[in-house]
């Protein structure tokens, strides 16, 4: 007889013990004794996670110190020009022959087209597509250059450019024609600023997942937009206190802040992807090749070639180079800046979703309340310690009560 739809509590308990009794034999026997081979592996086990407790973290680092020793020292142990792009006035004989002279004095280290006239010279300086211009007239020789390109290229351009003058037995004179701030005397401060961001960055996306690991992607995303607005306010306003980087407020804010943005959803995804080893090579990606490759302390032109792709495509090269080109050169890189940086954020925001879309499917499967034959083939796949459990035996019944219905 069946009460309100359901099987008398015999036709339960019978069911229950039938589902009960296809568990495998293996799952429903109590565990095997310790025994001495038992004590000894787990004894080798922990010798082991010892031994990479103790050699992991030493190699790891290490192996970082040896990257960033390596990149900096074959980047700027003896830096110089390789095609540094220049630009001379005057016949195109008399530009070949200044040309020469520049090759004898630093081979291969500029390139040299022909200008027009005085005026297109200083154009192309102003806007970064030469960094220095000759005009030759008369026995005199005169150098135009931007002094906001730092010291290192001032000093290079007046002492080659002058070395060839004399040797000519011409008169040298030399006129910067877009000065550097007054408050960046060596015109560091916008490296130094994108360097702040970069590791700022670095430590954000490390420090998310530690923090708030179970955080909601959108939550997650809204924090680094907070960070990157913040930071990109923030450290306009030191550089705009100290007169140090010329250029509009909100301009300098958002690129400052789209870099750190790129520069922490990169961090981010890599941690999210790849664990600690995450840290690791997020260090390696934004802090050494970054920073290096950057352009801050020198142009592109004086990296070695195979540093040269990366200073194109890193937040922190194209970011600074959007930079100078708001502070100085009539926004040269500033479009391509904003585009690359916004893709690294839209690119590293996707692979966090699909990362957190992998996993919930994952977990869905694992989890799923809803098995074939009452249960009995989750109980078949369970391990052996849930059936010692008397929760896991009140669900199994509960599942099977069900079933009968």
């Amino acid at each position: 007889m069946r009460s309100n739809g359901l099987e008398p509590s015999s036709a339960s308990e019978e069911r229950f013990a039938a589902t009960v009794t296809d568990i495998p034999e293996s799952a429903s026997s109590t565990a095997r004794p310790i025994t001495g081979e038992h004590i000894e592996h787990e004894e080798q086990t922990r010798s082991r996670s010892a031994s990479a407790g103790v050699l992991v973290p030493v190699g790891v680092v290490l192996m970082i110190g040896v990257i960033f020793v390596s990149v900096y020292v074959a980047a700027f142990h003896a830096p110089k020009p390789h095609g540094l792009p220049v630009v001379a006035v005057g016949t195109p004989p008399s530009v070949r022959h200044f040309a020469r002279g520049l090759n004898d004095e630093l081979p291969g280290g500029f390139s040299v087209d022909r200008a027009s006239n005085p005026g297109v010279a200083r154009v192309a300086i102003e806007h970064r597509r030469a960094y220095g211009a000759v005009v030759r007239s008369r026995g005199v020789v005169r150098l135009l250059y931007a002094g906001a390109n730092g010291p290192a290229v001032t000093s290079l351009l007046t002492g080659v450019v002058g070395g060839t003058a004399r040797r000519e037995g011409s008169t040298f004179q030399a006129r910067d024609v877009l000065p550097g701030a007054a408050g960046d005397t060596r015109g560091l401060s916008i490296f130094y600023a994108a360097f702040g961001l970069v590791l700022a960055g670095f430590l954000f996306g490390s420090v998310t997942y530690q923090i708030a690991p179970r955080l909601a992607l959108r939550q997650r995303l809204l924090s680094l937009a907070a960070f990157g607005v913040t930071g990109g306010v923030l450290i306009t306003l030191i550089v705009k206190a100290f007169g140090a980087v010329p250029g509009p407020f909100v301009g300098l804010a958002s690129v400052t802040g789209l870099m750190a943005m790129a520069a922490a959803a990169a961090s981010m995804t890599l941690v999210r992807l790849l664990g600690a080893a995450g840290v690791g090579l997020a260090s390696v990606v934004l802090l050494v090749l970054g920073n290096s490759t950057s352009g801050g302390s020198l142009p592109r032109a004086f990296l070695p070639s195979w540093l040269h792709p990366f200073s194109e495509v890193l937040p922190v090269g194209v970011g600074v180079r959007a930079l100078n080109g708001l502070a100085y050169f009539h926004h040269d890189g500033l479009l391509t800046g904003i585009a690359i940086l916004g893709g690294w954020i839209a690119a590293c925001a996707a692979a966090l979703f699909a990362r957190d879309a992998h996993d919930r499917r994952r977990r869905a499967v694992k989890h799923d309340p809803v098995a074939p034959n009452g249960g009995a083939l989750a109980a078949r796949r369970a391990p052996v310690g849930a059936f010692l459990r008397p929760s896991s035996w009140r669900a199994l019944a509960a599942r099977a009560h069900r079933s009968s219905a």
